[in-house]
């Protein structure tokens, strides 16, 4: 299967928008507050850079508790 074409990176967005106070990314998707007011306006490769990270990120803030 294909990975889906840049212009189409989609928002991450669970609907769970509360942001850990410890490190300062959304419990739902794992965003920082200026990637999810900037997502509208950043480019596809801009977002497909943030959604690499976006595992890790949640993975870690888990491992936290």
């Amino acid at each position: 299967m294909a990975a889906p074409a840049l212009d189409t990176v989609q928002s991450p967005c669970l609907k769970v928008c509360t942001l850990n106070p410890a490190d300062g990314l959304c419990r739902g998707c794992g965003r920082t507050l200026s990637e999810i007011a900037n997502w509208v306006a950043m480019t596809a490769e801009e977002r497909a850079a943030v959604m690499a990270q976006l595992p890790a990120r949640l993975a870690a803030q888990q491992a936290k508790g």
